[in-house]
């Protein structure tokens, strides 16, 4: 039978996030490092949850989620830096995690739970272009979210990324964490 007639497709917005320095933060101190990402994780569960998302894969401090709406990716993005910098005023300096997330609406392929395709690898790029503690969007996503969320974007340029044959127009949500002190 032809694999092709059985690949679905759909509409997706995805945020993906990591932490910065996440390999010094194990090679200080495993178990710490563990315990934090345990409860950080615990507020990406609860917010994506809350903003009717789901987490469809992680790996090591790498979380990836799908949305059906870009204002409700966003919103999610922006309460858990909201709340990541709040828990982070508890931890010691060296101690604090931060993550970085991106956010992209695209067409992805379905494989069961799982997504795949341009999608998923442009919100991982944009992840890569985030400030730490910082929310970095697709043109796509911008489209959809300016005027309907609080909060200044930034347009921070088109951006050439790793195997991604197109530029990607790059905006940024400018966080409390990104922001710095007043």
């Amino acid at each position: 039978m032809d694999q092709k007639l059985q690949i679905k497709r759909k509409l997706a917005t995805i945020l993906a996030a990591d932490v910065v320095g996440y390999s010094r933060l194990m090679g200080e101190d495993e178990e710490a490092t563990a315990g934090t990402l345990g409860v950080y994780r615990g507020v990406f569960d609860r917010l994506v949850a809350v903003h009717d998302g789901r987490i469809f894969n992680t790996a090591g401090d790498s979380i990836v989620a799908e949305f059906s709406s870009p204002v409700e990716a966003v919103r999610c993005a922006d309460k858990i830096q909201a709340e990541v910098l709040a828990r982070n005023a508890e931890l010691a300096p060296e101690r604090r995690m931060q993550f970085r997330i991106g956010v992209h609406l695209g067409d992805v392929l379905v494989d069961g739970d799982n997504l795949l395709g341009d999608g998923i690898n442009v919100a991982a790029r944009l992840e890569s272009l985030a400030a730490p503690g910082g929310i970095a969007l697709s043109a796509a996503v911008h489209q959809h979210v300016e005027g309907k969320l609080a909060g200044k974007f930034r347009f921070e340029g088109e951006k050439t990324v790793k195997n991604i044959a197109k530029p990607v127009a790059v905006y940024t949500l400018v966080t409390t964490a990104t922001e710095g002190p007043g």
